[in-house]
């Protein structure tokens, strides 16, 4: 039999980074995402039971939103160290804490049983939530990006991958529980079942992260840290900011869109709670090779056509996504949402891993790329509770406007991408990061 091929030192660390980057993305966003599902079927009766169920979707949703909203403050704190002492000391952090605020969400009291204290308490560690996610995937994205020394674009989307991975096991483990308890069991103690198991989970995402070595990158630039790497990124890399913000936008709106608010909108047009749920659950699964395939194509063509294909096809498919679903056929709601989470939405968001870390120098790259994540990232967690809003205030007919605006957050992006300068080439090892500009695509890496 022949040898198996010997690896080098850095093959090693780098499929070691690509392994942490997207177990733990799995297991971040398993926590994150389970509150996502959870806020559609479950929050409006255990938290807000004194609401009619219109206003308490949209209170659910109001504190789905507050860990959006958190976010940004996560990505600037553990940017700022991440910067400065490293990035693999915040990834074990982040993880701990999104653990821990997920635990304790599964022993919280219910308004029924502490009154109006409940949804507040469940307000707090959602923020918690927030400010850990927010610092967790500037870490992850660069753990792998600076570990990588070619097809950048592939190996940091196993940190994108991750995101609907997450939600594949949180989607399940919620639907498995409810599946083999009635209603009212589900809704006693069922549902924290869930939030509970993400203590093993982050036994399993610290294992991993513990065995990587901190990037050569970030060991090489280790000696000239920037004191203020939010200052740095501000002060000199505004537009490059700015245009990251609009790049990712409507990835995020569209995210939101499909993976929170059609829930509780499908469950309201008369699909039971549990065939939403197994559409979301075999559309997120297949979403994963969507993202890893666009991304890796990404490194042949370069992220903007990738990006700005995904921006186009999205803007018009926000105008079939509600008549798909109004058919009142699971097929073709399973179908539109396999369109839209699983061949569309990966051409704008698989990408992004690479595409932010490229915009900023080492000194500020953790500061710089979740700064510009996390604000685009305000589209998923603010849609799907303005769209609620939306569509109590017409009575249930705002469908077509939130179309419309998904429209516009797509016709944001394409401006955007158009005005940044390619990046696939950039090396990441250099002082000065690829331009922000309206013209020139630039080479992408081969």
């Amino acid at each position: 039999m022949p040898n198996p091929p010997v690896r080098s030192p850095a093959q090693i660390q780098l499929r070691r980074a690509v392994a942490a980057g997207f177990v733990g993305s799995v297991i971040e966003y398993y926590d994150f995402l389970l509150y996502a599902t959870a806020s559609a079927v479950v929050f409006n009766k255990v938290f807000f039971s004194d609401l009619d169920p219109l206003a308490a979707t949209v209170a659910s949703f109001g504190t789905f939103a507050t860990g959006y909203l958190a976010r940004p403050l996560g990505g600037v704190v553990f940017g700022h160290f991440g910067d400065r002492l490293g990035r693999k000391r915040m990834l074990v952090l982040t993880m701990v804490l999104m653990g821990a605020a997920s635990f304790l969400i599964g022993l919280l009291p219910t308004y029924g049983q502490i009154g109006v204290l409940a949804p507040i308490a469940l307000v707090a560690l959602r923020i918690v939530q927030g400010i850990a996610i927010g610092g967790e995937w500037g870490g992850a994205v660069l753990l792998a990006a600076e570990h990588a020394t070619g097809r950048r674009g592939l190996w940091a989307s196993f940190t994108n991958a991750g995101a609907p991975f997450g939600m594949v096991l949180s989607t399940g483990v919620l639907t498995g529980t409810a599946a083999v308890l009635d209603e009212s069991a589900f809704l006693s103690w069922g549902w924290r079942v869930p939030f509970l198991i993400s203590v093993v989970l982050l036994a399993v995402g610290l294992f991993v992260r513990l065995r990587v070595r901190e990037t050569p990158v970030f060991e090489a630039a280790g000696d000239r840290p920037a004191r203020t790497p939010l200052l740095e990124v501000v002060r000199d890399r505004p537009k490059a900011l700015l245009l990251g913000v609009g790049v990712g936008l409507s990835a995020f709106v569209a995210q939101g869109t499909l993976t929170t608010y059609l829930i509780a909108y499908g469950v309201r047009a008369g699909f039971p709670r549990q065939a939403v749920l197994n559409g979301l659950t075999i559309s997120s699964a297949l979403a994963v090779l969507g993202i890893i395939g666009w991304s890796a194509l990404s490194d042949r063509v370069g992220r903007r056509p990738v990006v700005l294909a995904g921006a186009l096809l999205m803007a018009g498919f926000g105008f079939v996504l509600f008549p798909m679903v109004n058919t009142g056929s699971t097929a073709v709601l399973t179908l539109a949402l396999v369109l839209g989470q699983a061949v569309i939405h990966p051409l704008m968001y698989g990408p992004l891993a690479a595409l932010y870390p490229e915009l900023f120098a080492t000194r500020s790259r953790y500061t710089g790329a979740s700064l510009g994540y996390q604000l685009a990232g305000l589209g998923a967690g603010l849609g799907p509770l303005f769209f609620a809003q939306l569509d109590a205030a017409s009575g249930g007919g705002g469908t077509t406007m939130i179309s419309v605006i998904i429209a516009g957050c797509c016709l944001l992006t394409v401006v955007c991408v158009l005005a940044l300068r390619e990046t696939s080439s950039h090396d990441l090892t250099s002082a000065a990061p690829a331009a922000a500009s309206g013209r020139g695509a630039g080479t992408p890496a081969a």
